[in-house]
């Protein structure tokens, strides 16, 4: 089974982020965004040990010099853009560190779609597809029209919305090569920001993660 790239957002602890690494995730999200519940302080964010992970910041309100501070306070090394963040802002903190979300929901058509993402399409490392008009955390899915537009990006995407192991059995292998892997957070949680350790490892083996990797993690 092909491996696919594995974000755990909404990170709040530094158990679930030792758990992550141990089970092969590739990127640990951390959200700065104060009406979030999983809200963390930068300070907070830089004491939690992500050995081997791509560390991830999720902004929605901040502008790139704001943000550029903060992701050296956290140690992260991606800003993943979560609201009205500028193609200035993305030049400031350079492209390679982007994540810029898209909603496909926002768009009745394909065009106006592809319009929208346009203008990103070489100002991000990646896209991140999330369901709903604005935010995230809803735990709803990407509407299924929508979907057959994905192809057409002409950028990697991970794709994000209420994802869960049951959910990414029936996603993934996928036959679209742009989707390189997912964003699962609300999905894998007993209470938000609390991860589920049993969930966890659930999604890191449908990913394709090695076995290998799983056997270090600590039991649940």
């Amino acid at each position: 089974m092909p491996q696919a790239l594995l974000k755990f957002c909404g990170m709040t602890r530094e158990e679930d982020a030792l758990r992550a690494a141990a089970l092969g995730a590739d990127f640990l999200g951390f959200i700065f965004h104060p009406e979030s519940p999983r809200f963390v302080s930068p300070l907070q964010a830089a004491a939690i040990s992500s050995p081997g992970v791509k560390r991830v910041g999720v902004f929605v309100r901040q502008g790139g010099g704001e943000i550029l501070e903060i992701m050296e306070e956290a140690r992260l090394d991606y800003a993943q853009f979560h609201g009205e963040q500028t193609i200035k802002d993305a030049e400031k903190i350079g492209r390679e560190r982007v994540i810029r979300v898209l909603w496909p929901d926002r768009f009745e058509r394909e065009d106006d779609f592809l319009r929208g993402s346009g203008e990103w399409k070489d100002r991000a490392a990646l896209f991140l597809l999330d369901s709903g008009l604005k935010g995230g955390g809803s735990g709803a899915v990407i509407g299924a029209s929508a979907s057959p537009w994905f192809k057409k990006l002409g950028r990697p995407y991970l794709l994000a919305g209420g994802m869960n192991p049951g959910k990414l059995s029936r996603l993934w292998p996928s036959l679209d090569p742009m989707l390189k892997g997912f964003d699962l957070n609300s999905g894998v949680e007993s209470a938000p920001g609390v991860k589920d350790r049993g969930l966890m490892a659930e999604a890191a083996r449908l990913l394709g993660k090695p076995p290998e990797a799983r056997r270090d993690a600590p039991p649940r």
